[in-house]
């Protein structure tokens, strides 16, 4: 009887399996990764600080490995030679993982090739603020221990960011008190303002904590701290009152902790994006968008500061100033960056009367306005425009004369003078552009013209 083919196959197929099973049965199976996420805790829970400490690498940056108290934190894969980089949550009014911190800790490991450690306070900072506030201390003290011992496998002070929001960053400030301030850099997202305004430089974050220390504020009238904290602190858009957050109550929870958050998202959108976020000295947000701190110099000597991941801010000086408010204008949505524009009109007849005229710029169909005052008997009036494109790209400036109210006959009035613009910062005039023929303004009509402005 011949030899069923069937058979042979299937014997074939046989020996091959159990040299397979026997060739990976005597090695040890691979061990798998154990993910572990932020705790959830409830309202009556929220007093022990039950304080978690979880790794991410670049290797996996999805997944959050818990550091034990005994373990050796290297068998987690992280990086003694790399940087390591802090984030520490605020206050959780109900005891919830933050909605921000995935998508954080994923921009900055895409950003820097770094070890990120996530600490887990929810426990500790959920309940009453005040509570949380308590905790502040005794969670330095416990992040304290945790950095020792990463100094002793041969992480270096300089080399260890942290990144605090809100009341986290004041943990930070904590924390780099203790270490005398020899920390690399601490960013304070939008630092907690309740309890901290009139606290002493012990118990908040200041310019003493670290080698460098910026704060990004957005939100001084309510949540966030009114004072400057680092070195370097942006003031976004003054630093309150958010383009794009809600300005009635009616809108619920997103009122109160809109603009709160946005100095999150900024930072968010600083390290996805190589937009600018580019700020500049002055002494108030009123001095700036009245065109009065046009470029860096003091203190700065023209380094103009930038948030993200950029070595002290883009600060080039050395000893650093402390406390040097900046301000910056942004969009309402993501990436928030924006191209900041001098505008300037000069009139050619003085005026008994201040002039006001809005200009707008275009490009792509989106514009961007600002009006401009020209005070009584004064030629010259100027201000700062935000602009999503930079200067090169805008194709159209539009011009329009404001009249006084006049109700009991139309205003005729006309305007003339000259308009020019420069891209910030301004170190000289050689980048300044004018329309090449004095503009007549007639009340209330829009005038446009043409932008040609070369791109460098």
């Amino acid at each position: 009887m011949a030899p069923d083919p069937w058979e042979g196959c299937f014997w074939s197929w046989g020996l091959l399996l159990w040299l397979s099973v026997g060739s990976t049965g005597d090695a040890p199976p691979t061990p798998q990764t154990k993910c572990t996420d932020f705790q959830n805790a409830n309202l009556l829970q929220g007093t022990n600080l039950k304080a978690h400490f979880l790794l991410f690498t670049p290797s996996d940056p999805l997944c959050g490995q818990l550091v034990e108290e005994s373990s050796d934190i290297r068998n987690l894969g992280f990086n003694v030679t790399l940087g390591t980089k802090l984030v520490i949550h605020g206050f959780r009014a109900l005891g919830t993982k933050p909605s921000w911190i995935d998508k954080f800790i994923s921009a900055l490991l895409q950003a820097a090739d770094a070890n990120v450690i996530a600490v887990d306070w929810v426990y500790g900072s959920t309940g009453v603020y005040f509570s949380a506030v308590e905790n502040v201390v005794k969670l330095g003290l416990e992040i304290s221990r945790f950095l020792s011992k990463l100094l002793v496998l041969g992480v270096s002070e300089s080399s260890i960011h942290i990144i605090g929001v809100s009341l986290g960053a004041h943990v930070g400030g904590m924390v780099g008190h203790f270490y005398k301030g020899q920390l690399g850099q601490i960013t304070g997202l939008d630092p907690a303002g309740p309890e901290y305004t009139r606290a002493s430089l012990e118990e908040r974050l200041d310019p003493g904590d670290a080698l460098f220390v910026e704060a990004i504020h957005t939100d001084t009238d309510n949540l966030g701290i009114r004072i400057p904290v680092g070195h370097v602190d942006y003031y976004v858009n003054g630093g309150q009152d958010q383009p794009g957050c809600p300005t009635s109550i009616s809108a619920g929870y997103s009122y109160l902790i809109c603009d709160h958050m946005r100095a999150v998202h900024i930072y968010i959108s600083a390290l996805e994006n190589s937009c600018p976020l580019m700020a500049f000295p002055c002494t108030s947000y009123k001095v700036f968008l009245a065109g009065h701190c046009l470029d860096c110099f003091n203190p700065f000597l023209l380094s103009c500061p930038r948030i993200g991941l950029v070595e002290q801010g883009g600060v080039k000086i050395e000893p650093l100033p402390k406390e040097v408010k900046v301000y910056l204008l942004t969009t309402s949505t993501a990436p928030y960056c924006v191209h900041h524009s001098l505008v300037e009109f000069y009139l050619l007849k003085l005026r008994n009367q201040d002039t006001c005229i809005t200009v707008t710029f275009l490009s792509s169909s989106v514009a961007s306005s600002v009006t401009i005052t020209i005070p009584r008997q004064q030629r010259h009036g100027k201000g700062i425009i935000a602009h999503p494109s930079p200067q090169c790209q805008i194709n159209q400036v539009k011009l329009k004369f404001q009249p006084s109210n006049r109700v009991w006959k139309k205003d005729r009035t006309i305007v003339i003078g000259m308009f020019c613009t420069a891209p910030l910062p301004v170190h000289d005039n050689r980048r300044t552009v004018c329309l090449p023929e004095p503009v007549n303004l007639q009340a209330s009509e829009t005038v446009s013209h043409d932008l040609k402005i070369t791109c460098i």
